[in-house]
């Protein structure tokens, strides 16, 4: 039975598809002004691994993921670059895309972008207005949201205690502090389009809805983001859905922690961030990929160069215990007499993950199983379908995407075939009792980074931990 935190209820709670079989989830994408931190890709990539799980279990899986491009940032940036606004969407989405594809992450079903549903958002806007739940003043339209008697749900907070500051808009023409903004009204020189109100620009929070829906329906199974968008974007999502249809807009609500630099959450109004496609220029997406896992999604973690090493080097300890048992010798042999072993192991990687996703424990165990592929007292059989499961679980957790390239590249100067070589003049010297010459190459290969185990079946290699 999979298991769901739930930040609308606040609890774990077992999770059941709309429709059986069939997974619909949303996850908030990037506002395309600039290129994306890796704070952001935390996020992302956790929901990449979701994706890929959820397939795993059979289900089908329509993931759609918003592109914001139209928005204050993007305005301002397009000042800055002196470009319009479009270019700059365009150059960044374009590098958006690529950024992902280095990463490993699977491509969305659906990349919607903002502007091709302004007329859907004038919609919505027009609805709204019509049950009295928005109002316009001065070209710029408000949520009112004292009509909404459940908002602040999903974050907590009270009406009562919402005031204007740092995630609430100051605006003195508002009825209430926390009302929101659906239509902005144009500015001389900004993008805009033909509305009931006058020219202007949908808000981000209608983005949202709008495109959601349209793609997935009135109700969808996940919508999932980090943590800070469950106040006020997620929170104003739930209030115009709902105020709308009646109708839950998701039924599961999913938010990743915060990436901190220095205990501070990573985010470009800080300064404190790092480019995702800086990071890529000197760490493997795969030690990346480790780096978050190896935490609970709902963790907020530290990020630190000196952490991506250390996940540089499990992750080469990962590849160099296929190395050392010859994977791609068996890789697609079939194993007999061990479906119950294979079975069991499966299983018991189902329970960890069906616990809310918890990567952190499922890498644990792609360790314990590479600890039984590198014991050389285990059944020659039991170690080559541990390695099978090995690449097969860490697949749905996004590594081993180019396994065979990796395993017959080369890697830090040294070439498989020249190892091989050593450890065949080693056996040499050793049979002719020439210790010293066959610890010097025992040696050598370990100041290389190489280790070597003697077995009953021959001498095994493997990366120094």
């Amino acid at each position: 039975m999979m298991k769901i935190y739930n930040t609308l209820s606040r609890s774990k709670q077992e999770f059941i598809p709309i429709e059986s079989g069939k997974v619909k989830m949303y996850v908030c994408g990037p506002t395309v002004y600039n290129y994306f931190h890796i704070g952001n890709a935390k996020t992302f990539l956790f929901f990449d691994v979701v994706r890929r799980y959820l397939e795993y279990c059979g289900n089908e899986v329509i993931y759609v993921q918003n592109l914001t491009d139209i928005d204050d940032k993007l305005i301002d940036q397009s000042l800055r670059e002196k470009r319009p606004v479009a270019e700059i969407a365009e150059k960044y989405i374009k590098a958006f895309l690529e950024d992902i594809e280095k990463l490993g992450l699977k491509r969305p079903s659906h990349l919607p972008r903002a502007t091709e549903y302004i007329e859907e958002m004038i919609e919505l806007i027009k609805d709204l207005e019509k049950k009295g739940i928005a109002y316009e003043i001065n070209g710029d339209v408000y949520f009112s949201v004292t009509t909404f008697e459940e908002y602040g749900k999903l974050s907590g907070k009270k009406l009562s205690e919402l005031k204007a500051g740092a995630r609430v808009e100051e605006n003195i023409q508002k009825e209430h502090p926390a009302d929101f903004t659906l239509w902005k009204k144009a500015k001389p020189g900004e993008p805009q389009w033909n509305s009931p109100w006058g020219k202007g620009r949908p808000g981000w929070h209608t983005e949202c809805v709008v495109m959601s829906r349209k793609l997935l329906g009135d109700t969808f199974d996940i919508h999932g983001g980090a943590i800070d968008l469950i106040f006020p974007h997620h929170e104003n999502e739930i209030a115009q859905a709902e105020s709308t249809s009646k109708l839950p807009l998701a039924n599961y609500w999913m938010h990743g922690g915060f990436l901190n630099i220095e205990g501070e959450k990573m985010s470009k109004s800080l300064k404190n961030f790092s480019l995702t496609r800086d990071v890529l220029k000197h760490y493997d997406p795969e030690a990346i990929r480790f780096f978050f896992l190896s935490k609970h999604y709902r963790s907020n973690i530290d990020y630190s160069p000196e952490i991506l090493m250390e996940s540089t080097q499990a992750v080469k300890n990962l590849y160099s215990t296929l190395q050392g048992i010859d994977y791609l010798s068996f890789h697609n042999d079939f194993l007999p007499d061990q479906e119950n072993k294979k079975d069991k192991i499966r299983a018991e990687f189902k329970k960890i993950m069906d616990d809310d996703f918890n990567t952190a424990k499922a890498i644990a165990y792609l360790f314990d199983l590479g600890k039984v592929i590198k014991n050389p007292d285990e059944v020659e059989s039991t170690r080559k379908l541990s390695a099978q499961l090995l690449v097969e679980i860490g697949q749905v957790l996004g590594f081993f995407n180019n396994i065979e390239q990796k395993l017959t590249s080369r890697f830090d100067n040294i070439s498989i075939d020249l190892i091989e070589l050593l450890i065949s003049y080693r056996k040499k010297f050793k049979d002719k009792k020439n210790w010293e010459m066959a610890d010097l190459i025992r040696n050598d290969l370990k100041e290389l980074g190489i280790e070597l185990q003697d077995t009953s079946k021959g001498t095994k290699w493997i990366f120094s931990e």
